[in-house]
């Protein structure tokens, strides 16, 4: 009854259940191990948040990378802004999320003669034109300033996933880079970048909308994905491939017995008619044929008799 497991449909059904199964089951391993990664980058964030501020110098210098231990690790710098060599990020949303608009990056020049990017916040894309135009730009605290901050990496195509776009206006950017940003400066600048919080003294008239901190869950600023329930996701599939195998089987047998019931709907169980209970043919006869049977002895019966009388009638 199953050698319909042997067809060649179901030989292939089979053995792609077996290669998807332990796909499957490694899929779900890598979104573990992602869910792992991500815990652990929270773990340093909350630790970075939580730890005393620090100097920006000491966490980070020209051509080098702030390291995953520091990313968002409160800091200080003393200096003055270059306004002249400020720039626009393009394509950045509000704290909200609701609104496109851009980064304000202007680079401060601190007192050991080094310049630090600072991002300073998001302003809105002009009413006309989207954030391919030029924005207006609120204005730059004057003179030397004490700022607080959260220290950042810098942003890459690997870690943004933004590409960076040709025939941009100038001053207008895709990536927050300490490295691409250092030839625009004859200041050393520092790797990385300052995420502006406060400001000493306070700024006048409209500034910058601050980047928020990062909320549980989003180790790099942004959405994280729910690598555990994508784990236990890829490992139900799994359950599910043996689980659908066999109700396939059962319906697939279930049919076959519908089928092979119409195909024979008048077949009788038993010894066929005319036969014995051994299967021998039966030798019982119908109450015709035994009349007919009584009919014909007598007959000879009679005959006999009338020629033994002749013969006695002659001797």
């Amino acid at each position: 009854m199953y050698r319909f497991l042997l067809s060649r449909q179901w030989v292939i059904l089979t053995l792609i259940g077996l290669i998807l199964m332990p796909v499957m089951v490694e899929l779900g391993v890598w979104q573990m191990h992602r869910h792992e990664q991500e815990d652990a980058n929270n773990a340093l964030i909350r630790q970075s948040l939580a730890a005393p501020a620090a100097p920006v110098e000491k966490l980070t210098a020209p051509g080098a990378r702030v390291a995953s231990h520091d990313n968002f690790r409160t800091v200080t710098a003393t200096g003055r802004y270059d306004t002249a060599h400020q720039v626009v990020v393009r394509h950045r949303t509000s704290s909200d999320d609701s609104t496109i608009g851009y980064y304000l990056i202007t680079p401060l020049v601190m007192t050991d003669g080094r310049a630090v990017l600072v991002n300073r916040g998001w302003i809105p894309a002009p009413q006309t034109g989207g954030d391919a135009q030029f924005p207006a730009l609120p204005p730059t605290p004057s003179g030397q300033v004490s700022i607080t901050g959260r220290v950042r990496p810098d942003e890459t195509t690997a870690s943004t996933g933004i590409v960076e776009r040709p025939g941009l206006p100038p001053h207008m950017i895709m990536l927050i880079n300490s490295g691409k940003l250092t030839k625009e400066l004859s200041e050393p600048v520092l790797g990385g970048y300052i995420e502006l919080t406060n400001t000493s003294p306070k700024s006048v008239g409209s500034q910058p909308q601050p980047v928020p901190a990062p909320a549980p869950g989003q180790s790099n600023g942004g959405y994280n994905p729910p690598h555990l329930a994508y784990a236990w996701q890829w490992w139900l599939f799994v359950a599910m491939v043996p689980a659908g195998w066999v109700i396939l089987v059962r319906r697939e047998l279930k049919d076959r017995r519908a089928q092979q019931a119409k195909a024979q709907p008048g077949q009788r169980q038993g010894p066929a008619p005319g036969s014995g209970e051994d299967g021998a043919p039966d030798t019982v006869q119908s109450d015709g044929d035994t009349s007919r049977c009584r009919g014909a002895v007598s007959v000879a019966a009679d005959a006999s008799a009338a020629e033994q009388g002749s013969s006695g009638v002659a001797e």
